[in-house]
């Protein structure tokens, strides 16, 4: 350069270049020539942001949350409640043997009349022409009870005996007494009683047909059925 003094110091180190200083006083057309002839080193790329694993924390323990001055109280358990004992009702001989002649009645019937066999409750059956089968249908239902001549319970000839009475009849309390007493025939008509066994056993009131009405025995009813078996005889008042 002519004129001029100038001193310039280029040094480059691992790609970077230092810049130049001039005088003042120097040419602008040789400050532009420098520039020009320096190489120009790209900017460098920014650093990737680093990444960093999130830091694991201890779990916590959980402290006890309570009620301080309060003592727990475990609630007794409740006693069982006791079982009801069976009601044991009594069979007696008579009941006995009713059960034993209808089953026996049963297994001997043929196929096609088992099934008229069954205990029938109606109270809507016809009125009869014998007042006494009337009142009979009207006690239909009561339960059977050892002894028993009244609603609250009949047994077999508590039944008939009390039907007679309200019919204006007297007659004995016993099945074999009303057997005795009354007048045999052959030909029944609704309202002549019916018996099992000689001395009798079991007693019903007649009402035609294949029909009857008793107090068969303990845990049944007083009801209207078919008879079963074969009756001993028949008895009339």
């Amino acid at each position: 350069m002519t004129g001029a003094k100038a001193s310039a110091v280029l040094a480059a180190s691992g790609g970077l270049v230092a810049a130049f200083a001039l005088p003042a006083s120097a040419a602008p057309d040789s400050a532009k020539d420098v520039q020009a002839a320096a190489p120009v080193t790209p900017a460098a790329a920014p650093a990737a942001p680093a990444i960093s694993a999130p830091a694991v924390s201890a779990p916590v323990k959980a402290e006890a949350v309570g009620v301080s001055g309060v003592t727990a109280v475990a609630k007794p358990k409740p006693k069982p409640k006791p079982k009801p004992k069976p009601v044991v009702r009594e069979e007696t001989s008579e009941g006995r043997r009713v059960a034993a002649a209808e089953r026996t009645s049963t297994r001997t019937a043929p196929k096609a009349s088992r099934s008229t066999t069954r205990t029938s409750v109606n109270t809507n059956v016809a009125q009869s022409s014998s007042q006494i089968v009337n009142i009979a249908r009207g006690l239909l239902g009561i339960a059977y009870v050892y002894g028993g001549s009244t609603p609250a319970g009949f047994d077999c000839s508590g039944f008939t005996q009390y039907v007679y009475r309200k019919a204006g009849i007297s007659i004995p309390r016993t099945a074999s007494a009303q057997q005795r007493e009354g007048t045999r025939v052959s030909t029944p008509k609704p309202g002549d009683l019916v018996f099992y066994g000689s001395p009798a056993w079991h007693v019903g009131i007649y009402t035609g047909g294949d029909m009857m009405i008793d107090s068969p025995r303990p845990g049944k009813y007083s009801s209207e059925r078919n008879m079963f078996g074969t009756p001993t005889e028949f008895r009339r008042y």
